[in-house]
């Protein structure tokens, strides 16, 4: 395997992402951002101002200094669906950084903040892309109108019905916020990064349903194409804290298709249709050297402590199978940072093991 520093002098020309942590020159990054293929080229508009960062939620992911936690194999994976403009399917043990490459990508090319979806059993493709209180919508026609409340039922229909008596004030974009995933496909002239955590929690067809949207790069919200020519256009919320887009003729379509990364644990298949859509990428558990530099950059500690911390995780890992993850370590030396750890050796290793307990049924002792 390469070392960091052979890497850095062989890293090929048509990466874009490097892998570093380093933030990218913004003009280099806008003379280097390669074309889309032409089956992946977008025409969504107008384009929006470029989304805000959020340093200190990717210091808190990344680290000070992020830690290199990819090879060049996967450096390269990251890059081809970059230029393809594909999700990223990555998998991998829990704890190995599979979220945190979304943060990793978004920093270093400078994309803003990302946008996370966390995945439930519940979850729709709805849920990502907007959500629209209609019972919301209705209480304030009714109060706008001053309408007896045992004609709610009434009014609740003319709005699905998509009616338009309603005052100017109560603008049905005040009920709509696009999701995640919604936001994600806003017109944009650099992509988003959206992290589709956990994607193997959701239903069985939740990842096929996700196709038509991620093939067509665009979702129509059907609340706002009812209102036709009368309203073409309509301004809602995004899930961007304090910010607004407006949208024409109830569609949204990208521009720029944003860097979807996925996110999953081993616990199931996905479609070949699925798969065949996405970019693959498999994250091994950590070995030594990315295990001290994922401690270096949260804790720049004492290197000989952290060199023992990290013998006794990998003698702990070894013994449960591999069942450990990397933030089990994190842990250990957070309270190793605040002396947990000084005194008797016979009571910290016990209190190691509570704390690098298995993730799998029990094995056996130190």
């Amino acid at each position: 395997m390469s070392t960091e520093d052979d890497v850095e002098e062989q890293r090929p020309a048509w990466w874009l992402f490097q892998g570093t942590g380093r933030p990218l020159d913004q003009a280099e990054r806008d003379r280097r951002w390669p074309a889309p293929p032409p089956w992946r080229d977008f025409d969504g508009a107008p384009l929006l101002a470029p989304p805000p960062a959020d340093p200190r939620e990717t210091q808190r992911r990344l680290g000070r200094v992020p830690s290199r936690l990819l090879d060049p194999v996967h450096i390269s994976l990251v890059n081809a669906a970059i230029h393809l403009r594909r999700p990223v399917l990555v998998t991998g043990p829990p704890g190995v950084g599979k979220s945190a490459l979304a943060y990793l990508i978004a920093s270093e090319l400078g994309l803003g903040r990302v946008l996370r979806w966390p995945i439930t059993s519940r979850t729709t493709v709805r849920d990502g892309l907007y959500e629209y209180d209609a019972i919301g919508r209705a209480q304030a026609v009714v109060q706008a109108r001053g309408v007896p409340s045992y004609r709610l039922t009434r009014v609740r229909a003319d709005e699905a019905s998509g009616a338009r008596r309603a005052p100017a004030a109560s603008s049905i974009g005040e009920y709509i916020r696009l999701g995640a995933l919604g936001t994600a496909l806003l017109p944009q002239r650099l992509p988003r990064v959206l992290l589709v955590d956990e994607l193997d929690k959701s239903d069985f067809a939740f990842a096929n349903d996700l196709l038509n949207v991620f093939e067509d790069g665009e979702f129509l919200l059907a609340e706002l194409s009812r209102l036709g020519a009368a309203t073409p256009e309509v301004e809602v919320h995004t899930a961007d804290r304090q910010r607004t887009a407006l949208v024409t003729g109830g569609l949204v379509r990208c521009h720029a298709f944003p860097i979807i990364v996925m996110t999953s644990n081993r616990e199931r298949e996905f479609s070949p249709a699925f798969r065949r859509r996405c970019t693959l990428l498999d994250l091994p558990a950590p070995d030594t050297r990315r295990l001290a530099g994922l401690i270096a950059a949260h804790f720049p500690a004492d290197s000989q402590a952290r060199a023992q911390l990290i013998e006794k995780f990998e003698r702990r890992r070894e013994l449960v199978g591999g069942g450990l993850a990397a933030d089990q370590l994190l842990n250990a030396a957070h309270l190793a940072r605040a002396g947990a750890f000084d005194g008797d050796e016979a009571d910290w290793l016990d209190l190691l093991e509570a704390i690098w307990h298995e993730l799998s049924p029990t094995l056996g002792s130190w």
